[in-house]
């Protein structure tokens, strides 16, 4: 059974009803900020004890075992200021969409790095939020169904969001 509404010139279907509301909902402002606030909130915080702490992140990013040697520092290095920069642009409305772009990307290559290193099985601890390095290692699992959960505020940003 198909309910069908009219408006002026066209039929409006419960379909069209129910995805302007989505719409309304993605496109309403307290959302949009609470996306930036949650995604670009996280990665500054993620970010701080990679700065503070530059040689045991780079401990970190070595055991996934995925860089040349040669890109561990630098990329120990600048990592953490790229997600602490996209995180303040994102939190403070500047070059929205582009800071989402980024922080998103990086989750990207964050879920392909810990899918990676889950298949071929090796115990590693992230460097998501501690520069720490366990004997247990982080939750492979755990880490991409976060890392995953965390691409929905990017994705709200990168489509719906006002340039």
């Amino acid at each position: 059974m198909k309910f069908v509404f009219k408006t002026k010139n066209q039929p409006l279907t419960i379909k069209m009803i129910m995805k302007k509301k989505i719409s309304d909902v993605l496109d309403f402002i307290p959302v949009q900020f609470a996306c930036r606030f949650i995604l670009g909130g996280l990665f500054i915080y993620a970010s701080i004890s990679k700065i503070v702490h530059p040689y045991a992140f780079a401990k970190i990013i070595y055991n996934y075992k995925l860089l040349p040697e040669s890109l561990i520092y630098i990329s120990a290095i600048t990592l953490p200021w790229v997600e602490i920069i996209s995180g303040l642009f994102l939190i403070a409305g500047i070059f929205k969409r582009t800071a989402a772009i980024i922080l998103s990307s990086l989750l990207f290559i964050f879920i392909i790095a810990i899918s990676f290193n889950l298949i071929r099985g090796l115990n590693f601890d992230c460097g998501c939020f501690t520069t720490v390095i366990t004997e247990k290692g982080s939750d492979p699992v755990g880490l991409l169904i976060r890392d995953i959960l965390m691409l929905i505020p990017g994705g709200i940003i990168i489509l719906r969001g006002k340039s």
